[in-house]
């Protein structure tokens, strides 16, 4: 796994959401994949409030307890959200951009921290990954590694809360049946790469995960894996803990 911070010159989401913030706009952050065409990611919305964020993410943060921490926290929008709430909330993210940006829109604690630092030791009610927030995990051969971080962070009878998607969809055919071919890698593994302006990120991993999937390894892992909420396109919400 990953256990680096990003550099400001590789950092371009870093540099949209420093953009929005100083400049109120910004420009094109351009989304690329070896797999899929060419996508945009409106900065904006990586700034939205909770009233305008997806069922699934208000839901997570209302069930969110005790100590919490926000995985990938980017501009902060979760965890002010959760400072409104009157809950308390340690927010991470590797972009030193984004955490300085978090700070200054109030984020009572924000660290520049990867999670799989093995120098982050911490203790938590409730780990919240959002917005596809499986996607650090990058890969399923990184799993335990994964689960194995939880349990040091999690606090006894504590939580992981996770948002992921099951991209079967890009796979139906048109009698609902699916073409997926399973000799190949896992069809939720995505290789990304980010620019804004001339920024250009490295490429880097990404994973998407079904429900079922998800609960397998968790198993394996130790971990229950319990089904929250389904959104509206393959998309769900789902409670991690410890057995």
């Amino acid at each position: 796994m990953e256990t680096t911070l990003l550099a400001p010159e590789k950092d371009p989401m870093g540099a949209a959401i420093a953009d929005y913030f100083n400049l109120h706009k910004a420009e094109k952050l351009r989304v690329f994949s070896s797999q899929f065409d060419e996508d945009e990611i409106p900065v904006k919305d990586l700034f939205r409030t909770s009233k305008l964020m997806p069922l699934l993410e208000r839901t997570a943060l209302k069930l969110a307890t005790g100590r919490i921490l926000d995985v990938g926290a980017g501009s902060g929008c979760h965890a002010l959200a959760l400072q409104e709430q009157g809950k308390e909330v340690c927010a991470i993210d590797i972009s030193p951009l984004a955490v300085e940006v978090m700070q200054k829109r109030g984020v009572n604690n924000a660290r520049l921290v990867n999670l799989f630092d093995e120098q982050f030791v911490d203790t938590f009610d409730t780990i919240l990954m959002l917005m596809n927030g499986s996607g650090i995990i990058g890969r399923l051969e990184h799993m335990p590694v994964f689960f194995q971080k939880m349990k040091q962070l999690l606090s006894p009878g504590g939580c992981i809360l996770m948002d992921s998607s099951d991209l079967r969809y890009l796979f139906e055919d048109e009698d609902g049946s699916f073409l997926i071919n399973l000799a190949a890698d896992y069809y939720g593994e995505i290789d990304f790469q980010m620019q804004y302006k001339a920024i250009k990120g490295d490429s880097f991993d990404w994973l998407y995960i079904d429900f079922q999937t998800l609960s397998l390894y968790a198993a394996e892992c130790g971990f229950k894996a319990e089904l929250i909420k389904e959104g509206k396109h393959y998309d769900y919400l789902a409670k991690l803990t410890v057995e």
